[in-house]
């Protein structure tokens, strides 16, 4: 049976919903529970990639669901960078959900079946969010997005999860209600539509100090971008466990940020606005110090998962820059700095998490030559920063090179510094943790009784399914460097998309 593209669509945020019912009828069958949620994995991306096929070939893929008023429709449609997104979340659900077999199962997780449950949910919303075809559709499925990550946040049941959970909640639906719902309904009375259009809903005769306002509504509302001083969210839900963090930085909630972020500026400002905005100027910077001061905070952290977390703080920050740099080359920095910045985070989250089950390590003064009893799995943490970095041989140097011409066309050169100076902090961060695992003496301070003797313990990586995910993300980061034609054809496409289809 051949299915309409339009089909295609509406399965791919259907699927996962149904597949949660699945999840939960198998609950007392692990393999049989877990064999659903691999099949459905299977099965988005099939979906996925025929619509991929479908855009390059130059279709209009749209889906109405129904009106709720004349004009505030719940629809659907395909443009390029909800393509890029759904393309990565797709991939990404299937390698996490096979490193979550190992994981949950050799970590010995209570509730899993609410795990898998509460994840299929979750990209079910994902899936809506990069399809949205206007605002209102796009907040639905960003609240939804919300609520059902806050049982995995809160997954083990203790006090410290609990607290995580409620700091998780409280800052993301309060910012979605004091702010971006203010501003979805302000874009309604100025400009009578919620619908994504290139280049923009609002009229050039504009009142720029109105939209002015209204942006500074939209960056702050998007609490998932973790811009300071709303990104407490993120470190919080760091007690979650290991394939929850994965899904938070690299498969949905921040990425949901970010593109939202991205989308607002591209398909709601349109980049001629953005650029003259008087609040512009200062969002950028109020970005700029988000990188760093995230980038600084991160060095003083000695536990794995919340250096990663204030990284991803810093990272999502670039992304943002991007977007309001309001240039073609600061556009293409951003969307290809989700997908190189989603390999690299979610490698390194993978890599924690093993770290975790097989040596029972979380700190990372306790990982000095931890390399020789791990090796696949610090070379991979390696491999990974370097894509962080954006250095060669991995995929972050790409976004961080278009990124960089961004802010030198727009003659930003506080930005550029900016930059400049967080790729300096994350080697800072990030490599002196496999420096450490392979070579434990190597920085020690030359103090009497720093030193250690290589490990001879025996050689002990994290389960298969677990090894076989980073393997598979490791592999990605390096091809993304190699071969990043697809997803820089992508990323061009978002500014020369002929129109956004509404309403069939």
């Amino acid at each position: 049976m051949n299915l309409s593209l339009e089909w295609m669509l509406q399965l791919s945020i259907i699927l996962p919903m149904l597949a949660t019912l699945a999840i939960v009828a198998t609950g007392r069958n692990p393999n049989l529970r877990e064999a659903v949620t691999i099949s459905t994995c299977l099965m988005l991306f099939y979906c996925v990639i025929n619509l991929y096929q479908g855009i390059i070939k130059g279709e209009e893929i749209s889906v109405f669901w129904w009106e709720l008023l004349p004009g505030l429709q719940v629809s659907f449609a395909i443009e390029p960078l909800g393509m890029l997104f759904a393309l990565i979340a797709s991939f990404l659900w299937l390698i996490t959900t096979i490193y979550a077999i190992g994981y949950m199962r050799n970590h010995n997780e209570v509730n899993q079946t609410r795990f898998y449950a509460c994840f299929a949910i979750a990209i079910s919303a994902v899936m809506g969010i990069a399809f949205s075809a206007n605002l209102f559709t796009l907040f639905i499925f960003y609240e939804v997005l919300t609520l059902s990550t806050y049982p995995l946040v809160t997954h083990a049941g203790t006090e410290d999860a609990k607290k995580g959970g409620r700091i998780y909640l409280g800052i993301l639906l309060s910012t979605s209600i004091v702010f971006l719902l203010l501003a979805i309904v302000s874009t309604w009375f100025v400009t009578g539509t919620l619908d994504f259009k290139p280049g923009g809903v609002f009229d050039p005769n504009v009142d720029k100090a109105v939209a002015s306002v209204i942006l500074l509504l939209f960056i702050f509302g998007i609490g998932k971008a973790a811009i300071m001083p709303f990104h407490r969210w993120l470190p919080a839900a760091m007690v979650a466990p290991t394939p929850v963090s994965s899904l938070l930085h690299a498969v949905a909630v921040v990425k949901a940020g970010v593109f939202t972020v991205l989308k607002v500026c591209v398909f709601i400002f349109g980049l001629d606005l953005l650029s003259v905005l008087p609040t512009t100027q200062f969002l950028l910077y109020l970005a700029g110090a988000s990188v760093l001061l995230a980038s600084i905070v991160a060095i003083r952290q000695d536990n794995l998962k919340a250096r990663l977390a204030y990284s991803t703080i810093s990272q999502l920050g670039y992304v943002t820059i991007g977007a309001l740099l309001a240039t073609s080359s600061g556009v293409i920095g951003s969307s290809m700095h989700i997908a190189m910045h989603a390999f690299g985070k979610i490698t390194l989250f993978f890599c924690a998490g093993a770290i975790l089950v097989a040596a029972h390590k979380s700190k990372i003064s306790e990982m000095r030559g931890l390399g020789w009893q791990m090796p696949i799995t610090m070379a991979a943490f390696f491999i990974a920063s370097l894509s962080i970095i954006g250095v060669p041989p991995a995929g972050g140097t790409w976004s961080k090179w278009f990124l960089l011409m961004g802010t030198i066309e727009t003659e930003q050169w506080a930005l550029m510094m900016v930059l400049m100076i967080s790729s300096l902090l994350n080697i800072a961060y990030l490599l002196p943790i496999p420096i450490r695992a392979f070579f434990p003496n190597l920085l020690a301070n030359n103090e009497p009784g720093k030193e250690q003797a290589l490990p001879t313990f025996q050689i002990q990586e994290a389960p298969l399914p677990s090894l076989i995910a980073i393997c598979v993300t490791t592999l990605g980061c390096l091809i993304l460097f190699i071969y990043p034609q697809p997803l820089y054809e992508l990323s061009t496409a978002i500014l020369e998309y002929p129109g956004l289809a509404h309403g069939k």
